[in-house]
């Protein structure tokens, strides 16, 4: 397939190798004719470096209450907020005033993007990813995926009236199978891990010229949406950068393009260029980048998951070694912790501030506690974590733990006797 001369997706200009540099034209592409290194996007985001219309905060400010308000930062069309899309983002920025006296921090606040169409931050990434789809001309959207992305690419393509097609492992947690399969698409389980998974997504690929696998033939734009949650942060803080952030790590993608929108924003005026630190956070059952950041090794070796955390459980991580970069360009570190641990975090988190994150979150939290405990984050700088998806998608995780205080007969006597008051 070859991309139109007409196509239109916004700022951006190009493909670019992040490992040789090699430029290419904008089409369905992910790896380096060259190289074999992956792609990114390239911009002209300001009229000195081109012709599309310049950024500024209330140019922002007048958009959307959505990702759509970042459409000129994103590969998409100029008018994709008119077509129909779940709308995601612009999720909610909350003082954990609680939580970060329970672990003796000073100030902290949680992204919590589970207020995502399909409860996850996956939203954002398959709202670009089938923007420049339309755009590249596929016709199905498609995925390899842990759970949420198949949620997001199912609901995605339901509500722009076309065809998905998910494969996911078959021993996925039942409530993201049930909020996948609702949509109607074709949805597949697979005897295998995710890495199985996506082996065999990118061979369907290969034959399917037009099915967009959202994560494979796509990626380039697909990756971009992640930067929406290091543009909201930035703007949720009053157009500043925070201290440090503590970001979950699956493909690693996530991680790396928070810094890149935080490294944009700065390029481009609207926050203050000074210093901030990236943490990584991943379970110990599938932590290929936490165990190559603490060997001092640039490889990352890949590993077989195992850990009750499935949305982390990538075991050959694609953006790895580039977590590597950021987390040590900016002096942060990536840290793991082990499935009871995560329950903790889950659980924590809930106590404290109300929300019920999934396994995710329960890492994220847990390698704060424990980056906290550990002396590798200040616990007096301001701190931002990630919260990426619902608790109610991941009710296996903490099913055993939880439960009723008691169970009494319906009596002012009963209510006595159980010492409740």
């Amino acid at each position: 397939m070859a991309l139109s001369p007409a196509s239109n997706l916004g700022p951006a200009v190009g493909l670019i190798c992040r490992e040789c540099g090699t430029a290419a034209e904008l089409g369905p592409r992910y790896a380096c004719d060259q190289c074999f290194g992956p792609l990114e996007i390239e911009y002209r985001f300001t009229r000195t470096e081109g012709a599309h219309p310049e950024i500024t905060r209330a140019s922002i400010e007048a958009g959307p209450r959505n990702i759509w308000r970042y459409r000129g930062l994103l590969p998409v069309p100029d008018q994709v907020a008119e077509t129909p899309n779940t709308e995601p983002g612009f999720t909610r920025l909350v003082r954990a005033d609680q939580l970060a006296e329970s672990l003796g921090m000073s100030r902290l606040w949680v992204k919590d993007d589970s207020g995502n169409p399909t409860h996850s931050f996956k939203d954002r990434v398959v709202a670009v990813a089938l923007a420049a789809a339309r755009e590249l001309g596929f016709k199905v959207l498609a995925c390899p995926s842990t759970g949420n992305l198949a949620n997001a690419v199912a609901a995605a393509a339901a509500r722009a009236g076309i065809r998905s097609a998910v494969f996911v492992p078959s021993n996925l947690e039942s409530q993201k199978i049930i909020t996948t399969a609702v949509y109607g698409g074709t949805f597949v389980t697979v005897d295998g891990n995710y890495d199985d998974v996506n082996r065999l997504a990118s061979e369907i690929a290969g034959e399917q010229e037009d099915w967009a696998f959202v994560n494979v033939n796509v990626r380039p734009y697909y990756a971009e949406g992640s930067k929406t949650l290091g543009y909201e942060i930035a703007e949720q803080l009053g157009w500043r950068l925070p201290d440090q952030i503590v970001v979950p790590v699956a493909s690693g993608s996530q991680l790396t393009k928070i810094d890149k929108a935080f490294q944009e924003f700065i390029k481009l005026g609207l926050v203050e260029d000074r210093p901030y630190k990236v943490f990584g956070a991943q379970a110990t059952g599938c932590s290929p980048v936490a165990a190559a950041f603490k060997g001092g090794h640039d490889v990352v070796r890949p590993v077989k998951p195992d850990t009750l955390a499935k949305s982390l459980a990538i075991g050959n991580p694609a953006d790895g070694p580039y977590v590597l970069d950021v987390v040590r360009r900016t002096g942060g570190a990536v840290e793991d912790i082990d499935d009871a641990e995560v329950v903790e975090g889950i659980r924590l988190l809930a106590r404290t501030e109300g929300i019920f994150g999934e396994t995710a979150g329960g890492v994220t939290v847990g390698c704060l506690s424990k980056l906290v405990r550990t002396g590798q984050l200040d616990p007096e700088a301001e701190t931002v974590i990630i919260n990426s998806g619902d608790g109610l998608k991941t009710l296996d995780a903490v099913a055993p733990v939880v439960g009723p205080s008691a169970n009494i007969a319906p009596s002012l006597e009963a209510f006595r006797a159980a010492g409740l008051a």
